[in-house]
């Protein structure tokens, strides 16, 4: 069983996924799959092309915004605009979770959508330590 974190009703973050987690997150009513994780950053971690194959077959909506260190304003708002625009539920990954629920984050902040407390307690609910970031 994956480790998929709630964080609100339409968005869930995890660390790496496999492509036979794909399954389980359709199950859960998601749609888009976005994975932040660079390619090649740890042996042994699954291509992004394999799980974007097992999505597809899935009937799930694929894209990759990889992210190195802090999310750069690009990367953030490419991340708003898919969970924007998705039909359903979203789960992001990298590979503990951080990098995307921090990109999630300070989309939602910028969109003023949520305010820091809140985004910050989302992230401590999810297993994820939000101080850091400029919300």
């Amino acid at each position: 069983m994956a480790d998929f974190r709630r964080v609100t009703d339409t968005l869930y973050v995890a660390p790496q996924i496999r492509p036979e987690d794909v399954a389980e997150a359709k199950a859960l009513g998601v749609t888009l799959i976005v994975n932040n994780r660079p390619e090649g950053e740890e042996a042994g971690q699954p291509e992004g092309d394999q799980i974007a194959s097992a999505a597809e077959a899935a009937g799930v909506a694929y894209l990759a915004v990889p992210v190195i260190g802090m999310p750069t304003p690009e990367q953030v708002g490419i991340m708003r605009a898919a969970v924007d625009a998705a039909q359903g539920k979203v789960l992001a990954f990298c590979r503990s979770g951080m990098r995307s629920i921090s990109t999630w984050a300070l989309g939602r902040a910028e969109a003023g959508s949520h305010d820091r407390d809140a985004l910050l307690t989302l992230g401590r609910d999810a297993g994820y330590d939000l101080s850091r970031l400029p919300l």
